[in-house]
């Protein structure tokens, strides 16, 4: 089973410190960010391409599904 945020309905800067925790937590391997806007979504894929995590981006209808993998 992966990991997962589930950061939607989460106003600003909440869903990138989610995503922030759960990167310095794991320190490694796959794990899912679950967002509802553009904004949460292009600011955690930023943070995660800086700090050397590959990011998948699945749309969902309105929703967003981050995959964060680092090996």
């Amino acid at each position: 089973m992966t990991d997962s945020v589930d950061a939607r309905g989460l106003s600003c800067p909440q869903p990138v410190i989610l995503a922030r925790q759960k990167m310095h937590w794991l320190g490694r391997g796959t794990f899912e960010v679950k967002v509802d806007t553009d904004t949460a979504r292009e600011n955690i894929t930023r943070l995660a391409q800086k700090e050397g995590w590959d990011v998948e981006i699945k749309e969902a209808g309105r929703e967003y599904v981050l995959v964060l993998t680092k090996g």
